[in-house]
C-alpha cells in the first residue's frame, strides 16, 4: 500500500513539475497549442520510461499514433527547453542511427526538490 501511494504522489509531482515548466515558461513565438502538446508528450514519455520501454521517435509513435514530423516536432521543443536529453543510437535493424531520448537530470533534480524521490530509471 506504501509503495502505491508513494508511486502515486512520484506521477502527481512529475506532471505538476511539467505544468509548471512548460505552461510557466514559455518559448518565444510558441502557441498555446505547442505547449499543451508538450505537456501530453512528457507525461506519455513518463509513462513509457516508466514502463522501461525505449523512448525513439518510432516507439513513441507506435504509442501515440501519431507521424514521425508530429512526434519531432513536439520532441524537439522539449529537447530545446531542456527536460529531454537526446543521444544517437544505433538503430533497431543495427544498420543506421536512431534518436533516443530520456528525462534530463535537471528535471528530475527539480522534481527530488518537490520530495518525490522516487528513483526514475534514465534511458
Amino acid at each position: 500500500m506504501a509503495r502505491a501511494l508513494k508511486t502515486q504522489w512520484h506521477s502527481l509531482a512529475f506532471s505538476g513539475l511539467i505544468l509548471h515548466e512548460i505552461l510557466d515558461h514559455p518559448l518565444e513565438d510558441e502557441t498555446p497549442q505547442a505547449r499543451l502538446k508538450q505537456v501530453g508528450m512528457m507525461t506519455i514519455i513518463y509513462g513509457m520510461n516508466q514502463a522501461h520501454q525505449k523512448l525513439t521517435l518510432s516507439s513513441i509513435m507506435e504509442v501515440t499514433a501519431l507521424t514521425r514530423t508530429g512526434v519531432k516536432e513536439t520532441v524537439d521543443l522539449l529537447v530545446k527547453r531542456g527536460m529531454l536529453n537526446e543521444t544517437i543510437v544505433k538503430n533497431s535493424m543495427g544498420r543506421g542511427t536512431a534518436r533516443q531520448f530520456g528525462i534530463s537530470e535537471v528535471l528530475l533534480a527539480k522534481l527530488s526538490s518537490f520530495g518525490a524521490n522516487q528513483s526514475v530509471d534514465i534511458k
